[in-house]
């Protein structure tokens, strides 16, 4: 039973990881650059869910909406104030730009929340429910369902809307959406506006059941990254296989080798599908 027991966790992870490498892809699809402000969003998820929930006293489901809202609003914001004014398409300088942009939004943490780690209540209670034999958190099973309806919505958002299509003839041929007349402005707002949304998801459901700090998003926000890279940098199938691949690698290392190796197996995991495949394993 104990081999059920992992399953749930690493499904779990590698949902919150699926959620993350999307917010990377969407934004990859559309600019073209790796936008590593995505780990921020992952903190901002949870401090928001913090402020609403146990700071003004909203119940988690309000305080949930509220936080995806407000990291979606941010991350436009970031967008809009932070990387449009530069003015440049050359992708190195953008990805800099990131993570210049990054390093404030942290800082800005520092200042509001302040640096001490802090609790965040479940969405529902915490007693554990029996599963197939194992015991699995209502917290757990937040995490995989919401993650897949977000994943859907995703998809209905990206095959039955005008913005959606937009932004999949961006992803598909930026040259040839220029010459359409597709705004290129309100794409790359769109992005890190659903870039931001899914962030803040993954941050409001992981830290009900870890701790809460300013830079609880840097590890989580990574192995995002990697998931992403894992599945086809782009790849929207590609990052939630990605997800779940490396969630799966994760628990099986803290199952059968030790909970010290979990993080250093997933990255040499990565390391390995680079070298074999580069392109990512559904590329």
């Amino acid at each position: 039973m104990d081999a059920v027991q992992f399953l749930w966790a690493g499904l779990a992870n590698g949902a919150l990881y699926a959620l993350i490498a999307l917010g990377f892809c969407v934004v990859h699809n559309a600019m073209g650059i790796v936008n590593f402000v995505q780990v921020d969003f992952v903190t901002l998820g949870g401090m928001f869910l913090y402020s609403t929930a146990v700071v003004w006293g909203w119940p988690p489901a309000a305080g949930l909406v509220l936080a995806i809202t407000a990291t979606a609003l941010v991350a436009a914001g970031v967008e809009r104030l932070g990387i449009r004014p530069s003015r440049t398409h050359n992708h190195t300088v953008l990805v800099f730009l990131t993570v210049g942009i990054s390093i404030v939004l942290r800082g800005a943490v520092h200042m509001v929340w302040g640096k001490n780690r802090m609790a965040v209540p479940p969405l529902t209670h915490d007693a554990p429910l029996q599963l197939a034999g194992a015991a699995i958190l209502p917290q757990t099973l937040w995490i995989m369902g919401l993650t897949a309806l977000a994943i859907l919505l995703l998809m209905a958002f990206f095959r039955g809307t005008r913005l959606g299509l937009a932004m999949r003839a961006v992803a598909s041929n930026p040259t040839a959406a220029a010459v359409v007349g597709i705004p290129a402005g309100r794409i790359r707002l769109a992005a890190y506006a659903i870039a931001g949304a899914c962030g803040g998801l993954a941050g409001a459901l992981i830290t009900p059941i870890t701790t809460l700090s300013a830079d609880v998003g840097v590890m989580i926000g990574l192995k995002g990254f990697a998931a992403a890279i894992l599945g086809g940098f782009g790849s929207f199938p590609g990052a939630v296989a990605g997800g779940v691949l490396l969630g799966l690698t994760e628990s099986c290392a803290a199952a059968y080798l030790s909970s010290a190796y979990k993080d250093a197996l997933a990255f040499a995991l990565l390391v390995a599908v680079l070298c074999w495949r580069p392109g990512g394993i559904l590329r």
